[in-house]
């Protein structure tokens, strides 16, 4: 358990990026028409909301002490059927801003893990996935109050407050200045506030954060921590992970409805000084009725700001999110290519390491001026102790990260001039830890090739030896498995891999402890299928196992950032060197056992 789940960053940020609310403006353009619509549903709501306080002015001034039934019949008809009429475009106006706020939520999302897709290992070495969940699905959901019922909505607040402040003014200045008495209170309130949420909100976020990873990494470990009892322990962990994810929540929740019942009653004393202004006469003079249309108008100036109030408590809370998912997106993949990067054409597999030098880490190199050559149609064995990097070079192969120095050729291209598309399709690659998506097998092995025909994926599965335990499932090749494959064995998961792999065609194959977990009996099987799979095709094989590389071309015994040993397994054994021992230890402990 990393103290990363319990620890809490000390530097936080004070101020909202209005960078990033340009950027998720982008976002909105594609739906500019829908955007007008509303605009205009909108002003018709605000009208209404004139139209009342104009009409009780008249009622109580007019209509009622000249005794017109008819005009009060008038005013009520007319009042009702705006307020009917408001009802429908208020529904349209909440469904419509809904929709749009959950269409610009997809797009983000879509962009996001659109984006992920393309980042390099590094990035997924050096993070917990859960983290990376929490912002692809928590963080952009966090958003939803802002764009589903917030940026439309503020600019009909800030349009309503235009409005009415125009017909104040239009009706007592004296009056309308007192209803601004109070405003550069709720300013210094509002600024001090802000802070202190949005430091709160950062906090939060990396608390639920926090504990997502360390839901998702007790998941995914789940067979270890039974396998040693650590539930006791894990549970104690989760617990303060939660209960500091509470303390964020609650401490975030206390600041940000402070501002809220402080604006309510900023409005209420406003209200209640106007209407002593008016009683009073204190430089105003205005009839019974003007003066109660002129509270209503003031509560409907006063409405609107504590609706961006409680707006302005999500967008700090909101920019937060925002800022976290922005800030994934501008990351950029370590592996990029070239601006005239081409098509790598069809090869051969004539691979070539020439002065290569590699780390993962700047002054920690794995390889310094690794050099050597392969020939199409070669199987190299890599073998060597934990660490040495045997998997490193298959890795740089396929470019999954990028050298420090020399230069990897396929066929005399450098994998740097070509795109990553077309490189991979000509690099399989069949890894020690195989992963099975959800879905039936057939669409596992399809996973190739996306285009085969359910004939094609059966003959690749016949090859590898991998139809006839399919063939003997309840549904044969159209048998669900689930994440990961968990009702498979660890060795149908990989000969259903090595299906795949034969499936995608590729002329230079990798197999990285690609049998480990195939028992003794079914390798005996699968042999024949390598075979068939090796053949015509470069392939370098990692494996600790050395009786699957005795019949390779060359085996290289890798230590010491470099090539040690270099030869076939007869000629290796009578050097006596590095891999002689090794295969001697191994052989020892197979007759002890």
């Amino acid at each position: 358990m990393s103290q990363d789940y319990i620890e809490i960053k000390d530097k936080k940020k004070n101020k909202i990026n209005t960078a990033n609310f340009k950027r998720l403006g982008r976002y909105l353009q594609p739906y500019q028409s829908l955007i007008v619509k509303l605009l205009l549903v909108i002003i018709f709501s605000n009208l209404v909301l004139i139209l009342g306080p104009y009409l009780t002015s008249y009622v109580i001034d007019e209509a009622i002490p000249n005794q017109d039934t008819n005009a009060l019949l008038w005013v009520v008809i007319l009042y009702t059927v705006a307020i009917i009429l408001n009802g429908f475009a208020t529904r349209y106006r909440i469904f419509q801003i809904t929709m749009l706020g959950q269409n610009v939520l997809r797009d983000i999302r879509s962009d996001l893990f659109n984006h992920m897709q393309k980042l390099s290992f590094k990035f997924f070495d050096s993070r917990p996935h859960g983290k990376i969940l929490t912002r692809i699905v928590n963080y952009i959901n966090a958003l939803s109050n802002i764009l589903s019922s917030g940026l439309i909505t503020v600019i009909s607040d800030i349009l309503s407050i235009v409005v009415t402040l125009a017909i104040m003014l239009s009706i007592d200045v004296v009056l309308t200045l007192y209803s601004f008495i109070l405003l550069p209170l709720l300013f210094v309130v509002t600024m001090i506030i802000k802070n202190k949420q949005r430091i709160a909100y950062e906090e939060l976020s990396e608390k639920q954060s926090n504990l997502n990873a360390y839901i998702h990494e007790s998941i995914e470990g789940i067979k270890t921590t039974q396998s040693y009892t650590r539930e006791n322990m894990n549970y104690d962990i989760f617990a303060k992970v939660s209960d500091q994810q509470r303390s964020s929540w609650m401490k975030a929740v206390r600041v940000q409805f402070l501002l809220g019942p402080i604006v309510q009653n900023i409005s209420t004393l406003t209200i209640a000084f106007i209407y002593f202004a008016g009683i009073r006469g204190l430089g105003v003079d205005v009839s019974t009725g003007v003066l109660i249309a002129f509270v209503a108008y003031v509560t409907n100036f006063w409405n609107p700001i504590i609706n961006l109030g409680n707006f302005y408590n999500s967008l700090v809370s909101g920019t937060v999110y925002l800022d976290q998912v922005f800030e994934m997106m501008d990351l950029e993949p370590v592996i990029v290519e070239a601006p005239d990067a081409f098509e790598m054409p069809p090869v051969k597999g004539d691979v070539v390491f020439q002065d290569v030098t590699f780390g993962y880490k700047e002054g920690q190199n794995i390889f310094e001026h690794l050099s050597f050559h392969v020939k199409p149609g070669e199987t190299i064995a890599l073998v060597g102790p934990t660490g040495a990097g045997k998997s490193t070079i298959t890795n740089l192969i396929s470019r999954f990260y990028d050298i420090q120095e020399g230069q990897i050729l396929i066929d005399g291209i450098d994998v740097r001039d070509v795109t990553l598309k077309s490189l991979r399709h000509e690099v399989g690659v069949m890894l020690q830890d195989t992963f099975i998506f959800s879905g039936t097998i057939l669409e596992n092995i399809r996973y190739g090739k996306l285009d085969a025909t359910e004939e094609e994926v059966k003959e690749a599965a016949k090859v590898v030896r991998a139809h006839d335990f399919i063939k003997e499932l309840k549904e044969g090749y159209h048998t669900v498995v689930q994440e990961r494959g968990s009702t498979l064995s660890a060795g149908q998961r990989q000969l259903i891999s090595f299906a795949r792999t034969l499936l995608s065609d590729p002329k230079v194959l990798i197999l990285d402890e690609a049998t480990s977990s195939i028992d003794t009996q079914t390798e005996v099987l699968l042999q024949e299928g390598l075979d068939h799979l090796l053949e015509g095709r470069t392939a370098f094989i990692v494996a600790h196992r050395l009786s699957t590389i005795r019949n390779s071309d060359r085996i290289f015994f890798i230590g010491d950032r470099k090539i040690l040993e270099s030869g076939s397994h007869a000629e290796l054994i009578r050097q006596r060197g590095r891999y002689y021992e090794l295969y001697r230890t191994q052989s020892e402990l197979l007759k002890k056992m």
